[in-house]
This record gives structure tokens, sequence and C-alpha cells, in this order.
């Protein structure tokens, strides 16, 4: 069976960085699974996976526009340290959720000053250019519910009056 839309996809990784630095990989962990044409994996790999088999094994150069995107330095501010509950200790790295116009995001602080703290809302990995490997392990179709919920469920069994999403047996949304 080929990688396609409403296919499950399960498959082994490490990711590096274009400093080859190793970012993350799955050998210590089971295979990832994603359901293929849904946007759940950067869209350079997920291209790249495009109509290959079980046992397919391949290296696939992502560039940050289909990976994290480019760095944005209009995502990067200053805020009044106010907002911070007083006597908090603000470090840079820390990492926080904050609402802003366009909704929540992920922030790091990249530097504090007496009156403000300046926040990068960029993805960690923007920007970069990423290096997978990768060995599929298994490709099938994907249930309805799965098809319906937009991503892949592990085996699980649902109680009589759990309908998953509504009775959350599976952890959906």
């Amino acid at each position: 069976m080929k990688v396609a839309k409403d296919h499950v996809v399960s498959f082994d990784y490490e990711v590096r960085n274009s400093r080859s630095e190793l970012l993350d990989s799955s050998e210590n962990t089971a295979p990832m699974a994603y359901l293929h044409g849904y946007a759940s994996i950067v869209p350079g790999l997920e291209k790249a996976l495009e109509g290959r088999s079980a046992g397919d094994t391949l290296d696939v150069v992502v560039p940050p526009v289909e990976a994290y995107g480019l760095r944005d330095e209009r995502r990067m501010g200053e805020v009044s340290r106010d907002i911070f509950p007083a006597g908090a200790e603000i470090k840079p790295g820390m990492r926080f959720r904050a609402q802003g116009a366009h909704g929540t995001d992920n922030v790091v602080v990249v530097a504090v000053s007496e009156d403000t703290v300046t926040v990068d809302a960029n993805h960690p990995l923007a920007g970069e250019t990423l290096t997978f490997n990768v060995t599929i392990r298994e490709v099938r179709a994907a249930t309805g519910e799965e098809i319906a919920h937009g991503h892949v469920h592990h085996a699980h069994t649902h109680a009589a009056d759990d309908d998953c999403c509504g009775g959350g047996g599976c952890g959906c949304h």
C-alpha cells in the first residue's frame, strides 16, 4: 500500500538541523503515526512521503518554508514586566503561552530588563533547514472515524457509551 491521502503512516525518524545536531528521534519510542493529507507533519516531509511504501528509507532535506517557516522579526517584541506576577523571576529561555492579536502564541523569553521582557513568538525551528532520516514501518487505510476527526486513533477500546471525542476515551480534541 502506498502513502496517500486518508492513509495512516507509521515511521521511524531522526531529524537534524542545518548544523547536523540531532533535534528529535523515535529511537527510544514507538514509530510516529500520522494521517496523511491533513497537515499533521511539516509540509515538506509529507510531500516527500507521498507515494512511498512500508520498508522505504529516505533522507529528506526540508527548507524552512516547507517546515516551520521563515523567522519573522515582527513576531518579536517587548512587553511590560508588569504583566508578570510581582517578584516572579523571569529568565531568558523561559517559555510562556501568551494571548496576542491573532490568538494564543507560545513565546520564549529572549531578554529581561528592569522594565521590559523581550519575547519571541516564532516557532523555535523557524528559519531552520531540517534533514529527516525516515524509515516507513506501516501504511494502512485510515478508519472513517480517523478521517472524520482528522488524526490517527491509536489502538484502544471504547466503552459502550463512549463516542471517542464526545466521551473523551481517546483524548481527541
